[in-house]
C-alpha cells in the first residue's frame, strides 16, 4: 500500500499531471518518522548556542505587550471592551507570533535545506511542514504566560473554550497555505525572503491585535475579514478572555479562506515541486 500510495502522488510530477491531494496526505502520515526528525532538528538548530534558549518564543510577544500596553492602552486609550489592555495583546501577539515566525522559518526552508534535498527524495512539502511544527513549540512555551495572565487577572474560563482546538486548527491550515505557496515562489525568487519582513508588519496593522473588530465601520467588515487571521484572533479573545462563542460568520468565513488557501496552495507547490532541484 505504501508504494502504490507514493506512486499515485509522487511518480508524475510534471505541471501538467493531476494531483491527488489525498494520497499525498496518506503518504505524509508513512514520512512521520522523517518529519519528526527534522521536526526535532529544526528545533535544536534553532536555538543552537543561545543563552535563553527557548525563553525566546516568550521575550518577543512578552516585550510587544508591553509597547503597545504603553503606546495604545495608556497613551492612545484604544477601546478594548473592558478587557484589561496587557491580556488583550497578549491574546493576539500569542497566535500572531506563531503565524509570524512559522512562515518567516517555513518560507525559505526549501533553500535553506536544499543539500538535504539534492541528496534524498522524500515529500518535499515535509521541509516547511517541519518549520510550522517548530514554531508549534515556540507558541506552546509562550502559552504558558499566557496562563498566568488569565490567573493573574481572575479570567474565568466557560465550556466555550473548546472553541481554542478548531480555532488553531483553522490557523495552523492557513499557515501551512502561505508557507507552502510562498515557499515555492522563494525557490524561484529569491526577492521573497526580502519582502516577508514587510509583509508580516504590514499584515500586522490590517489584523485586530492591538485593536478591537469594532473599530471597523460595519461597511467595511465583511472585506476586512477576508483576512482570516482577523477572524481567528477574534475568536480566541471571545472564547478564552470574554467567555463566550466566536462569531460563527466570522469564523466560517475564515475556515472557507483558510481551507480554500491551504488546498490550492499546496496543489500549487505539488505542481512545483518537479522545477525544485532545478531552482534551488
Amino acid at each position: 500500500m505504501h508504494k502504490k500510495t507514493q506512486s499515485n502522488c509522487y511518480r508524475v510530477i510534471t505541471p501538467e499531471a493531476k494531483i491527488n491531494l489525498a494520497a499525498c496526505f496518506v503518504t505524509l502520515w508513512y514520512y512521520r518518522e522523517l518529519i519528526y526528525t527534522l521536526f526535532i532538528r529544526e528545533i535544536k538548530i534553532r536555538y543552537k548556542q543561545t543563552i535563553l534558549g527557548v525563553a525566546w518564543a516568550v521575550a518577543q510577544p512578552t516585550s510587544l505587550t508591553i509597547l503597545f500596553s504603553i503606546i495604545f492602552g495608556k497613551f492612545a486609550r484604544i477601546p478594548t471592551e473592558g478587557i484589561p489592555y496587557p491580556i488583550f495583546a497578549y491574546s493576539a501577539l500569542l497566535p500572531w507570533t506563531f503565524f509570524a515566525t512559522a512562515i518567516s522559518f517555513a518560507i525559505p526552508s526549501l533553500v535553506r535545506e536544499r543539500h538535504l534535498i539534492m541528496k534524498v527524495y522524500f515529500p518535499r512539502e515535509i521541509v516547511p511542514l517541519a518549520s510550522v511544527l517548530a514554531a508549534g513549540v515556540d507558541f506552546s512555551v509562550a502559552a504558558i504566560v499566557f496562563i498566568i495572565m488569565i490567573l493573574f487577572y481572575r479570567v474565568s474560563i466557560t465550556i466555550y473554550i473548546l472553541w481554542v482546538f478548531p480555532l488553531l486548527i483553522i490557523q495552523i491550515l492557513f499557515t501551512l497555505g502561505i508557507s507552502l505557496f510562498f515557499c515555492s515562489i522563494n525557490a524561484r525568487y529569491r526577492d521573497v525572503r526580502y519582502a516577508i519582513p514587510l509583509l508580516v508588519q504590514l499584515w500586522m496593522f490590517a489584523t485586530p491585535i492591538f485593536y478591537p473588530i469594532s473599530v471597523i465601520p460595519n461597511r467595511y467588515r465583511m472585506i476586512y475579514m477576508l483576512n482570516p487571521m482577523a477572524g481567528i484572533i477574534d475568536g480566541y479573545r471571545r472564547v478564552i478572555i470574554r467567555g463566550i462563542r466566536p462569531e460563527l460568520r466570522y469564523m466560517l468565513l475564515s475556515s472557507v479562506v483558510s481551507i480554500v488557501i491551504f488546498l490550492l496552495a499546496y496543489r500549487y507547490f505539488k505542481r512545483s515541486e518537479s522545477e525544485f532541484m532545478d531552482v534551488i
